[in-house]
This record gives structure tokens, sequence and C-alpha cells, in this order.
């Protein structure tokens, strides 16, 4: 791929023309960057059904992994792909998420109630019904983040 990059003092708003024959993962994952150094906005790039879209985290409720794929579910339960790992997904999503286990991050704003569980855990009831546990490594870190003792 050929890059041009023209910087000028006369520019007074960086823009970006991109010219490309189709849409694939690495170009939309880079127009989201861009995107985002401009505005400060931030959109996770998603896969479903081998279409891509562009989630607000507002609008996602839980990630975690499942089986060897990332999957994230929005508040009206779509399930859509991720190409990052979990650890990564959870430092760009901010504080508006918590780890609640090895394999799972959750928006803390789309908690809908928690219950004790067996052995330690308490399981989860996110806003659009789906459910996951809070494992006893990070009980403590959750309840700290929401205030809880």
């Amino acid at each position: 791929m050929r890059v041009e990059c023209n910087i000028s003092v006369d520019c007074k708003e960086p823009y970006a023309v991109i010219h490309i024959k189709e849409m694939t993962q690495p170009i939309a994952e880079i127009i989201s960057m861009l995107e985002r150094e401009d505005n400060g906005s931030l959109a996770l790039i998603a896969v479903k059904e081998r279409k891509t879209y562009f989630l607000e985290p507002q609008n996602i409720e839980l990630v975690r992994t499942e089986g060897r794929e990332i999957v994230c579910y929005d508040k009206c339960k779509n399930r859509y792909s991720l190409n990052r790992p979990l650890y990564e997904l959870e430092h760009i999503l901010g504080t508006e998420f918590v780890r609640i286990s090895k394999s799972a991050i959750i928006n803390i704003r789309q908690i809908h109630h928690v219950e004790a569980g067996f052995n330690g855990t308490m399981e989860l009831v996110m806003k659009n019904g789906i459910t996951d546990y809070i494992s006893r490594s990070f009980r403590k870190s959750f309840k700290e983040r929401l205030g809880l003792k």
C-alpha cells in the first residue's frame, strides 16, 4: 500500500482520503483510529455475519471469550466478534468497564443485578438478560469499583 503524508502549516483541520477497492478489517481499524484522534471518541470494530460494525462502548454490555473467540454483546443481545485480545479491550474501554473474571469484562452501567452464588462466586445479570459470573479472584476489585464493602 502506498501512503502519502503532507505536512503544512496552512492546514487548519487534518483530514484523510483513502482510496480502496474494498473495506477490510485492518483498514476499518485504521479509519477508527484516525477518527478517534480527531474527536476523542471511541468506536470498536466488530464483525457480525461477515459485516463490519462500529460499536460505541456505551452500547456494549459484556465482552468475553467464548472458546477461542472474543465476543461482545450489545443492549439488544446482538453478538459480535472482536479482533483484539481481552486485556487490550479492558484498557481501551476505560472506566465504565470492569473485569469480572479472566474471561469477561462488563459495562458497570448495564448491570441489572448481582446475586451471591456457589463457591464464593457472584452471578451477574446484565440489563439485556445475559448472565455471567464474577469469579472469587475478581470479586474484591469488583466490589471496590462499585463502592461496596
